[in-house]
């Protein structure tokens, strides 16, 4: 059974309680969010070396992090050394989306190697597959479609994106609107591409109850791949992202009456003053179903900082009740990020995600900080490394300057603040 039938029967499974230790909140905490589907917990029953973690209302907000190769670069040994940093910056979980040469060999790398949940696009596996075979990606059949999910699945993959809300209908909608970017979701466009080629209907979204039968089958996670968000803020909030996201209301609650965990994919170029109503929104019309933002990105003009970009409209979507952020890094709409760029793009998704936490008011989530600034008041430096997200960064900062206890910094000097009025209350 799924964590969510257990949970509906009233059963408390080993990675439940796992997430409430975590967590810091009750085992019936999480099965009940579990069992109205507002939580999942991404693991799929092959896996024997998971790290459960809780994605939902009330957890606090989760960090994914991409990893894989792509046509152009493809080495699977980098791509696995940069899982790694991810799970060293602090990435709650990562997702393959290789689409270059040895994709079943990083994929199994990871499940074998790395604890932490493990996402997947299989419509690349089965696109690939028909690119090599016929030089053509809608040469794909709705058969390799489903027999990827499969594959992944049964390898042990713990969630997979599945583009089904690109449909005959919002392909109609695209061609009616004004984008600028038509459509920036690669997986997205491969759906497109083989609607329009074919002029028939998306296999996932034709026959949903076979991809459902395979979700429940090994308890994989579906997450509903947003494959009309906007890929500029220009864009943001039109027809086609929202006649897509009705779409993907729908099928939550199919997922959710088959007993399969589901969460939501949402867009990833908005103006700040959209962000807000967009989550509003998706919960409203998915009924609180875990969000998964990429970003969002505030702006389109942050080339070589999009981890910036990302990073401010991510804290406004984690205040506003995002469950799940996907990292951005600086590398984004430039190249395949190197190791440094994804160290930074969990750290700059991490902040984001914290700040969140305050904003939502969840219990302990401003500890950390409070422990900071008794640190900084103390100039304790070895205090301030322990508590700050990125422990490494401030250890540069630390060789640079050759600080110890007690001593200030060469941005004030003798002129602390924090030195001269500790003096002075000591008077």
């Amino acid at each position: 059974m799924t964590q969510m039938k257990q949970a509906l029967e009233g059963v408390i499974t080993p990675e439940m309680q796992k997430v409430a230790q975590t967590e810091g909140l009750s085992e019936e905490y999480i099965a009940e969010g579990l069992s109205m589907g507002n939580v999942v917990i991404p693991a799929n029953k092959e896996r024997n070396n998971l790290k459960p973690v809780g994605i939902g209302q009330g957890l606090s907000t989760k960090v994914n992090a991409n990893i894989g190769t792509s046509q152009k670069k493809s080495d699977s040994r980098l791509e696995i050394e940069k899982a790694s940093t991810a799970v060293a910056a602090g990435a709650d979980t990562l997702m393959d989306l290789s689409t270059g040469q040895d994709m079943d060999y990083i994929r199994k790398e990871l499940l074998k190697n790395i604890e932490l949940p493990l996402g997947t696009v299989p419509v690349y596996q089965a696109a690939l597959k028909a690119w090599h075979e016929h030089d053509a990606l809608v040469e794909m059949t709705a058969e390799d479609i489903f027999k990827a999910v499969e594959q992944h699945a049964g390898e042990g993959v713990d969630f997979v994106t599945v583009h089904c809300g690109v449909n005959l209908e919002a392909a109609e909608r695209l061609k009616k609107s004004n984008r600028i970017v038509d459509i920036a979701s690669r997986g997205g466009s491969f759906h497109l591409a083989w609607i329009l080629h074919h002029e028939q209907e998306n296999p996932l979204y034709a026959d949903y109850d076979r991809l459902l039968e395979i979700a429940l089958k090994y308890d994989v996670t579906l997450s509903l791949g947003d494959g009309f968000r906007p890929g500029s803020v220009v864009d943001a909030t039109d027809r086609p992202q929202i006649q897509e996201l009705v779409v993907l209301g729908e099928l939550v609650k199919r997922a959710r009456d088959a007993g399969v965990q589901v969460m939501v994919e949402g867009p990833g170029h908005v103006p700040i003053h959209q962000v807000e109503a967009n989550i509003m929104m998706q919960k409203r019309i998915c009924d609180n179903a875990p969000f998964y933002v990429l970003g969002p990105l505030v702006t389109d003009v942050a080339a070589g900082y999009d981890h910036i970009a990302a990073a401010i409209g991510g804290a406004v979507a984690a205040s506003a009740g995002a469950d799940f952020l996907c990292y951005v890094t600086p590398a984004e709409h430039l190249s395949l990020p190197d190791i440094q760029d994804v160290w930074w793009g969990v750290t700059a998704s991490r902040i984001a995600a914290h700040a969140g936490d305050i904003g939502k008011g969840l219990p302990g989530a401003l500890d950390r900080d409070e422990q900071m600034s008794r640190a900084r008041k103390e100039l304790n430096w070895e205090k301030m490394q322990n508590f700050a997200l990125d422990s490494e960064g401030v250890a540069l900062f630390k060789k640079r300057e050759e600080l110890s206890s007690g001593e200030a910094c060469s941005m004030c000097g003798d002129y602390c603040a924090m030195k001269i009025i500790k003096d002075y209350l000591k008077r």
